[in-house]
């Protein structure tokens, strides 16, 4: 199996035991706690130009595995967009938005399976499997296409139409969870793989299953950081179901600052929806484990997440960071996702712009001021949800027209 040289091995996030990554693929053998690699810092060699970019193995000091090993479409390399009309009308510094649709199936998705599906492969694997809301297990198909390995994606019903197109598109084996109680959801999901695992051995690229997804994940936050001149923002606002990507930037962080880099952690915002917020609840209860979400009532997808797996890590990482959890209701996430649209040029699918509406709300109560500087992250492009865009906009623009009509 090849790794880079200062990869150590995979530590434990719960009982601390660390273990060799050639004999572990999944979670903690000991006490079933997510693996986390972990480097020799001291001899990481960490040489890059601030404000430049490229596909995310150019931080392969800092990844599992060497650039040359990776299974890769170009992925990562984002831009970081101005976004000064936000920033003007919430009355803070400066606006940036992260755009992860243009990663190559179109969300930050590609990041973690490009190191996960580089995983399996150096496990000789000939099989992935995995549960997902929808843009996972189309980034997962992708890439075990990329890698010559068959995948097996679990999707539930409310997944949206381009997701499981796509899955079969580059050859996937879909399966549709029935829904255990109305339309299936990301559990029901869930429960359809881990039946199938009971009689086929298939490598699992789940999230917080395998060790690295939210390891390719966390090269959001160094991208971030080296755009900004290495300058930390004030507050990186991210849509947030399982908040892997949330605990990948968090890492990030915390290892540029172990290597030098930067001298503080930029405070990070959970944003989910009012209709399925349980890492919001958990944060304003004072918790540290999420209760599961009862009632799922939202569009935005790729957050309706009830029981995230990794609360007690979400949760630590937001208040490390000095960060907070936030929660806006649909109505107010379409909003946003049309404003910028319209405004900025940005597409953002309605789960991301979660993030917009909650980081306007976060201005609004002062969290944020006018020598601040925000990042928001856009995880998936709006084209993966264009009908819901649509629709919304179609409803907004008849309701302006009706209040024209009263008027008169």
């Amino acid at each position: 199996m090849r790794t880079i040289d200062t990869l150590r091995g995979l530590d434990c996030l719960d009982c601390g035991e660390r273990f060799d990554p050639a004999a572990e693929t999944g979670r903690c053998p000991d006490c079933g706690g997510i693996l986390d690699p972990t480097y020799d810092y001291d001899a990481v060699n960490l040489s890059l130009d601030s404000g430049a970019v490229g596909s995310m193995w150019r931080y392969d000091d800092l990844l599992p595995f060497p650039a040359d090993a990776a299974v890769t479409l170009a992925e990562g390399g984002t831009p970081l967009v101005p976004a000064p009309q936000l920033a003007e009308s919430w009355g803070v510094g400066a606006v940036w938005i992260k755009d992860e649709g243009r990663n190559p199936t179109g969300t930050f998705k590609d990041r973690g399976q490009s190191v996960a599906v580089t995983a399996a492969l150096e496990h000789d694997a000939t099989d992935v499997a995995l549960a997902s809301a929808g843009n996972a297990g189309q980034a997962a198909a992708a890439y075990a296409a990329a890698a010559g390995l068959d995948a097996h994606v679990f999707l539930p019903e409310r997944a949206g139409f381009t997701q499981k197109a796509m899955v079969e598109v580059h050859g996937g084996d879909l399966s549709v969870a029935d829904p255990l109680n109305g339309d299936s959801q990301i559990g029901d999901a869930g429960v359809a793989l881990e039946r199938a695992l009971e009689t086929h051995d298939w490598h699992p690229v789940q999230t917080f299953v395998t060790p690295y997804r939210h390891e390719g994940k966390k090269t959001m936050g160094y991208e971030i950081l080296e755009q900004l001149d290495w300058a930390v923002p004030d507050g990186i606002v991210y849509p947030t179901g399982g908040g892997v990507g949330l605990v990948g930037i968090h890492k990030a962080a915390r290892e540029l600052r172990e290597l030098g880099s930067v001298d503080e952690l930029p405070g990070l915002y959970a944003a989910q929806s009012t209709g399925c917020a349980p890492i919001v609840e958990a944060y304003e209860q004072g918790r540290d484990r999420h209760e599961p979400w009862e009632d799922v009532d939202t569009v935005c997808g790729g957050i309706a997440i009830p029981d995230p797996g990794a609360s007690e890590v979400v949760l630590d990482a937001v208040r490390e960071s000095g960060g907070r959890a936030v929660a806006t209701d649909d109505d107010d996430i379409l909003d946003a996702a049309l404003d910028v649209a319209q405004r900025v040029g940005v597409e953002l699918a309605p789960t991301c712009a979660s993030a917009v509406s909650g980081a306007a709300k976060l201005a609004a109560e002062g969290e944020f001021g006018p020598d601040d500087t925000v990042v928001i992250l856009n995880t998936g492009a709006g084209n993966k949800d264009a009908d819901v865009l649509r629709s919304h906009a179609g409803r907004r623009r008849h309701e302006r027209d009706y209040e024209g009509d009263d008027e008169e």
